[in-house]
């Protein structure tokens, strides 16, 4: 059974590494993963945050998604080949840092390449809150919160609040 690991884990903070071959095993941690995002009102999940160093992501962003064809969406190896100078602001939250939302400045648009759970490569330009979120699972995949995302005050205020809220002032560091 899959769970979801909260900061300051220091799975959060590794790289996942490349899926070598697609196997049914990774199809079905997907699966997993795509019903423990929805189980938890998450809207992207990334394979770090279930502690498995995969480069794996799902996500789900609702009835705004312009790909409904291919949701929920699941990307294996995920690759962000291109992003606007142009920026959006959108106020993220994190299953894996649970209570906090901060407003994130991002690329208000990427061009995405992935391999499906079926090994078709695809490639996909995006906007808005997908493109929000597919940046942001990446980050996980790279070991990097959202939080990392802010001023070092917001940082500070941000995990101060989320350690008296959590109290995990005796965990790793932050």
């Amino acid at each position: 059974m899959l769970k979801i690991l909260t900061a300051p884990h220091p799975l959060l903070r590794q790289k996942a590494q490349p899926v070598e071959h697609i196997t049914d095993d990774i199809r079905l941690i997907l699966d997993k993963m795509i019903d423990l995002m929805y189980q938890t009102d998450g809207i992207g999940l990334a394979a770090n945050q279930v502690g498995i160093l995969k480069r794996m992501v799902v996500i789900d962003i609702g009835a705004d998604c312009p790909y409904k064809d291919l949701y929920p969406l699941k990307m294996i190896n995920p690759s962000l080949e291109a992003i606007s100078d142009n920026t959006i602001i959108y106020e993220e939250g994190c299953l894996s840092v649970p209570g906090e939302r901060e407003k994130v400045k991002r690329s208000e648009m990427v061009s995405v390449s992935y391999t499906t759970p079926e090994g078709e490569l695809k490639k996909i330009e995006v906007s808005g809150l997908l493109a929000v979120c597919i940046q942001h699972e990446i980050d996980h995949l790279n070991g990097v919160l959202f939080v990392d995302r802010l001023s070092k005050l917001k940082q500070e205020l941000t995990w101060k609040h989320y350690e008296k809220q959590h109290k995990k002032t005796k965990g790793a560091p932050l």
